[in-house]
């Protein structure tokens, strides 16, 4: 039995899924939240749960390596899911270093740390790496990625996660660690940071600003809502088998300049404005360098072996999303302003 668990990034947009889920279905583990609590890690994310008997956050940097070894041996870690990673790509292009210092130094931090820490005692441990399918580069107007595909990364992001997916396989390989990695599409969902596209546009929209389009919009994305992805995550920790990649995907491709009608018509509808109305918003700006033409993921493994497809096509996915984002303007407000990065400081550090 995996007792306790340690769930790197557990403070950001996926990980504080991850963490919810986890805490609310299973009390036999105690869940170990670590985050630095960088601009993307907001503990009000999980006010909800903050307070039950089996959750605990430590505030550690994943690149920290010496404090990392104590989380290990403090809470007696027998299993890791690390989701904790720089992952904005334009950022990555500004910053290529800290991603390499994040996603790469980081990850191996934790990988050292657990084989210190297990000491070849791999009896019911895992260490179950999250990754991207950013790392397989870009499509063409047809397949999709499998977890066979070969890794052609583009982007300073892309190239520091492909990264940390080679040290994962090279310590199974090496020291027989017990991993898992799983490779998913984009995520989508409440508690996003608005950086991301989703969350920034629906600001933008009900705030009536511009939404700039990179190029001429006709890249094509494959969307998972975060809540999926979640169970996802949850079935291969579980039941997926030690050394194996499975893909997570949505099934659901769009080319952003229809998400973005998308989400235009549904925040309109939702704000009783004329539908399609702030479509006037759209500005079309210079395309980002190395920006990949279409990821889309085939899931088929996942499925057939574990049992898991997605709960939501996207047009519901994203009326949910919109609602939520709506309906919690204190904690959008809160994350534009800054205000959020207080929360820590009024709850852990009195």
């Amino acid at each position: 039995m995996k007792k306790n668990i340690l769930v790197t990034g557990g403070a950001g947009f996926i990980g504080s899924h991850v963490v919810r889920l986890l805490v609310n279905k299973y009390p036999e583990y105690r869940i170990v939240n670590m985050d630095v609590l960088t601009y993307a890690g907001n503990l009000e994310n999980l006010k909800d749960i903050q307070d039950k008997v089996n959750y605990t956050f430590v505030k550690c940097d994943i690149c920290d390596s010496e404090k990392v070894k104590n989380v290990f041996e403090e809470y007696q870690i027998y299993s890791v899911i690390h989701l904790a990673a720089e992952t904005h790509v334009d950022r990555s292009i500004k910053d290529p270093f800290s991603f390499a210092q994040t996603n790469v130094m980081g990850t191996l931090s934790l990988l050292q740390a657990a084989k210190d820490y297990w000491n070849e005692d791999f009896k019911e441990k895992l260490f179950y790496h999250v990754s991207t399918d950013e790392v397989y580069g870009s499509l063409g107007a047809e397949g999709y990625f499998t977890e066979q595909t070969n890794y052609d990364p583009h982007s300073p992001y892309s190239a520091s996660k492909a990264s940390s997916d080679h040290f994962v396989r090279a310590f199974a390989d090496t020291y027989s660690l017990p991993i898992v990695i799983s490779n998913c599409s984009n995520n989508y969902g409440s508690y996003q940071f608005p950086e991301k596209l989703i969350p920034l546009f629906i600001n933008n929209i009900v705030n009536n600003k511009p939404l700039p389009v990179y190029g001429k919009g006709e890249n094509v994305r494959d969307w998972l809502f975060v809540d999926d992805h979640a169970r996802a995550i949850d079935v291969i920790f579980h039941n997926g088998k030690i050394g194996e990649t499975y893909n997570i995907g949505g099934f659901n491709e769009w080319k952003n300049i229809d998400l973005i009608k998308i989400m235009i018509k549904t925040v309109d509808r939702l704000l009783a404005r004329e539908e399609g109305s702030s479509e006037k918003l759209i500005t079309y700006v210079t395309d980002r360098a190395g920006h990949d033409l279409r990821y889309a993921i085939d899931s088929t493994k996942l499925k057939e072996e574990l049992g898991w497809e997605p709960s939501l096509q996207f047009e519901e996915g994203i009326e949910k999303t919109v609602q939520w984002y709506l309906d919690n303007k204190s904690w959008l407000e809160g994350v534009t302003s800054g205000s959020y990065q207080n929360y820590y400081k009024e709850m852990y550090a009195k």
